[in-house]
């Protein structure tokens, strides 16, 4: 045997237990991505039906908001009736009432004067 034979049988040797090596790792590897993909299945198994709730749970909060919104527009309607009410009642009562007050100390000063006499 040559240094040339030895020197092949050699490098044979090593390239024997780089490909077993390598293919260790990519053994190693296909089992981690058979892992990862088994967890992204089952990741997605629940997330699928959590995004569902997640929408309906929102169209719910948007139907009540639109009517928490009709609710603020009928309460805005009310007080400003009520505020229009409230104007109409002092204008129309507050002139009898000074008036009512103003016979009413008038008749009383007048009734003081006729007792004084």
């Amino acid at each position: 045997m040559s240094a040339s034979d030895l020197a092949m049988v050699i490098i044979t040797g090593c390239s024997i237990v780089a490909v077993v090596a390598v293919l260790f790792a990519l053994q190693r590897i296909l089992v981690a991505v058979r892992r990862v993909t088994r967890t992204l299945d089952e990741l997605n198994a629940q997330a699928l039906p959590l995004i569902d709730e997640m929408a309906e749970a929102l169209a719910e909060a948007n139907e009540e908001l639109a009517r928490v919104d009709r609710l603020v527009g009928s309460a805005e309607s009310i007080s400003a009736t009520v505020d229009a009410t409230s104007k109409l009642a002092y204008r129309a009562l507050s002139a009898p009432v000074i008036k009512t007050v103003a016979i009413r100390s008038g008749a009383s000063r007048a009734a003081r004067r006729m007792r004084k006499e």
